[in-house]
């Protein structure tokens, strides 16, 4: 258990550099028998591009659920770790898995292997970046209805 003055210290550490990091916001400081438990912080209002989010979200997120932009991202991602793998092999930088390879590999294996990867990481990257926008829109509109019931 830490000591009550080391306690007090990085309480008070955390409070000044929630405070250097914002231009409007509350700090709320929780009191249990005596000494600082946890320090909530929260701003008290939505900036303009957290608005400008909200509004965008609200009316693109079924479409941004099946958006092509994502996919394609992923998709080139997922080529690259290919050609990658590709270069490694090809370049002969590890003479016993190249006489593995041209002994044992498949081309149309290896090469639907990879197009297979591709299309793996390009359906987790959109699905990822959907995912990610949706939890931030929801965080939003939790600050959102904060302010309202402030007001």
């Amino acid at each position: 258990m830490p000591s009550k003055n080391r306690s007090l210290y990085f309480h008070k550490y955390l409070l000044t550099a929630a405070n250097s990091f914002t231009n409007h916001g509350l700090i709320y400081l929780q009191m249990y028998d005596g000494e600082l438990d946890s320090i909530n912080y929260f701003c008290t209002m939505l900036t303009k591009p957290e608005k400008d989010f909200l509004d965008y979200w609200a009316k693109n997120r079924i479409a941004e659920k099946t958006s092509k932009r994502p996919f394609l991202i992923g998709l080139s991602a997922g080529l690259v770790f290919g050609l990658v793998v590709l270069v490694v092999l090809y370049s002969g930088w590890y003479t016993r898995a190249n006489m593995q390879a041209n002994s044992k590999l498949n081309g149309f294996v290896f090469f639907t292997g990879i197009l297979i990867v591709s299309f793996f990481m390009a359906y987790l990257y959109r699905s990822f970046s959907w995912e990610n926008r949706e939890q931030q829109f929801k965080e939003l509109m939790a600050k959102q209805k904060r302010q309202n019931a402030q007001s």
